[in-house]
């Protein structure tokens, strides 16, 4: 929008809202536009990461049909990335310590 349509639309609140309620109307669209453009830009960012994702698995493919041999920087690259992600993941799942055996080692010492 240019200045004058932004000065028009402002006169016609004005004369629709009133001054008293114009400064709210404005909040609360503004609070609506910050909602809709943060909601553009997480559905943009999953979506990228999604296209990363299927990249990567397709590397995965071109690289298991190469028998992970002689594999491009590309494919090499996207192999260690996905190897890391499985490490990430399995270290986030190694067994932890229940809650009863430090106390079991607690009153074995006592």
């Amino acid at each position: 929008m240019g200045m004058w349509e932004l000065i028009v639309v402002f006169i016609v609140g004005l004369v629709v809202l009133g001054p008293e309620r114009l400064p709210v109307a404005i909040r609360t669209v503004s609070r609506w536009i910050k909602t809709v453009k943060s909601l553009a830009n997480s559905v943009k960012a999953e979506i990228s990461e999604e296209l990363r994702v299927h990249e990567l698995h397709e590397n995965l493919k071109k690289a298991e049909q190469q028998n992970l041999q002689d594999l491009s920087p590309e494919l090499q690259s996207s192999l260690s990335e996905l190897k890391q992600a499985a490490e990430s993941v399995t270290h986030s799942y190694k067994k932890q310590p229940k809650e009863s055996e430090p106390k079991q080692i607690i009153d074995e010492k006592k």
